[in-house]
């Protein structure tokens, strides 16, 4: 059987690194587009391609002929009070989450339709569905990419499946000022009906799943791995 290529945009840390890593103990090739690689050092079958998404145009060279998974993980956690929220900062949300998300998906495109199958996975936010103050401009960023993996879903089909996640408050870098202290992480954790908070591999497992061919009949879905948060009240 050939190896299986999977392209993953932010897979430096947080949960695009834990993705890296379960795609690497699956036997994988992985190429990593971000702007550093220090924790991807000594990892089997890792190629990386130092890149700001926002910056960059993305060569087509540095990706594989054949990619069956494309994973785009960079994403955001702005929260202001609407007083405070500026039209800037709602473009750059914006930006980095979906236009983004469309910029890889076209470089990656051609090689994605080069395989038998292939599958794109994005990133949302529990505050989407769930009404969170001072969440205007991340929220409204991530409906956008929620919008975008029913259309592309739905163009891309039956070759290339899209699917996207919707976690709730995780342990990331991205995060660490919300859990900077152990009283943060108690009161965090008490708003899920689950009473944690979130772990990278809670979220790299579901993507795994839905980037490989093992959740071949799933497609245009939007899945919340958030402790219960969108849909339970304890």
């Amino acid at each position: 059987m050939n190896q299986a290529n999977y392209v993953i945009i932010g897979g430096s840390h947080g949960i695009g690194l834990a993705i890296v890593q379960r795609l690497v103990s699956a036997g994988a090739a992985i190429t990593v587009i971000s702007r550093t690689n220090e924790q991807l050092a000594g990892l089997p079958g890792v190629t990386h391609v130092q890149a700001d998404v926002m910056k960059d145009d993305l060569d087509q060279s540095h990706l594989p002929d054949t990619i069956h998974g494309l994973a785009y993980c960079p994403g955001s956690i702005n929260l202001l009070p609407i007083r405070g929220l500026k039209p800037e900062m709602m473009m750059a949300d914006f930006e980095l989450n979906a236009v983004g998300a469309v910029k890889c998906l076209q470089a990656a495109l051609p090689a994605m339709k080069a395989a038998p199958l292939s599958s794109m996975v994005m990133f949302s936010t529990v505050a989407v569905s769930q009404g969170l103050p001072m969440h205007a401009s991340v929220a409204a960023a991530k409906g956008a990419v929620e919008g975008l993996t029913r259309s592309l879903a739905a163009e891309l089909a039956p070759k290339i499946r899209v699917n996207c996640v919707a976690p709730s408050l995780t342990d990331t870098p991205l995060a660490e000022r919300l859990l900077s202290n152990d009283q943060k992480r108690s009161v965090m954790a008490e708003r899920h009906p689950l009473k944690r908070i979130g772990t990278v591999d809670d979220i790299a497992s579901i993507s795994e799943f839905l980037l490989t061919n093992v959740s071949g009949w799933i497609t245009g879905q939007v899945i919340g791995v958030d402790g219960g948060m969108s849909t339970l009240r304890s």
